[in-house]
């Protein structure tokens, strides 16, 4: 049994199977290849549950967040209405739109300054979220990607401004 287990050592290795690695030289190992596919199912379903969970927020930041939403409806379903009272009242209309002639230039204006900055600066939050998103999806992909014998590096917003900065933004 010695002499036996001796030969089959010297054959194929200890504790190894020639064969299955002589093999897998060639074809990949179907086993290994259905576990690296379910853990990065796992991974990806993972950064998809990060991504719709919502941290609680206090009454007033959802009463502000409710209002943010308000203005583009507002602003959409404010020109569908001149729409549909010019047709059905047009001497209403008119009276109103003589209403509108009269305003003065400045305050023209003044509420054009205010939309643009509205809508200007929640471009702007947007944007930055996006970015923050980027971030955060790059490191999990470098996290799920990189061998286990390698460190993972840690994405701070460094290696965006420094696309940023290349990209003449």
């Amino acid at each position: 049994m010695g002499l036996m287990t001796g030969l089959m050592t010297v054959l194929f290795g200890d504790g190894r199977n020639a064969v299955t690695q002589t093999v897998e030289a060639f074809r990949e190992n179907t086993e290994k290849s259905a576990t690296r596919a379910a853990e990065g199912k796992a991974a990806a379903l993972a950064q998809f549950a990060s991504e719709f969970t919502h941290q609680r927020r206090g009454l007033f930041d959802r009463l502000v967040d409710a209002l943010n939403r308000l203005p583009r409806p507002a602003l959409a379903l404010g020109t569908i209405a001149l729409f549909v009272s010019a047709m059905t009242a047009p001497t209403w209309f008119a009276d109103r739109m003589v209403g509108v002639a009269l305003i003065p230039e400045p305050l023209w204006w003044l509420m054009g300054a205010i939309v643009s900055f509205y809508f200007g600066a929640r471009h702007q939050a947007k944007g930055q979220e996006f970015q923050r998103s980027v971030v955060q999806s790059v490191a999990l992909t470098q996290a799920i990607t990189a061998p286990a014998s390698e460190p993972v590096e840690d994405h701070d917003n460094a290696a965006l401004k420094e696309w940023w900065a290349r990209h003449g933004r």
